[in-house]
């Protein structure tokens, strides 16, 4: 199955549905998922001989910002949903068997 590339265009249509003031971060490594500051755009031309853009982060110690938090991960079908293991019954004191 050939892998279709996010356009410029697509990025675009993407974007333009988010408010213009909101920061934007990449989110790197499925396997261990990271929140990235983006803070360039760069134009150059691929090992193909294509045009592309390449978003890349910052250069500053802090521009890796920790992990990605699990609700995005989990939209970014990356991390299966995780829920809450079931309860179990309270243990009594002298343990929960009937007494007679």
């Amino acid at each position: 199955m050939p892998h279709t590339e996010l356009t410029v265009g697509d990025l675009i249509d993407l974007l333009s549905a988010c408010g213009r003031g909101l920061p934007v971060r990449l989110a790197v490594n499925p396997f261990f998922p990271m929140a990235h500051r983006v803070e360039q755009a760069v134009q150059a031309t691929d090992e193909t001989g294509r045009r592309v853009v390449y978003l890349a982060e910052g250069r500053d110690a802090d521009t890796q910002l920790g992990h990605l938090p699990p609700e995005v991960a989990v939209e970014l079908a990356w991390q299966s949903p995780v829920q809450a293991p079931p309860r179990r019954p309270r243990r009594r004191a002298g343990g929960n068997q009937n007494r007679i």
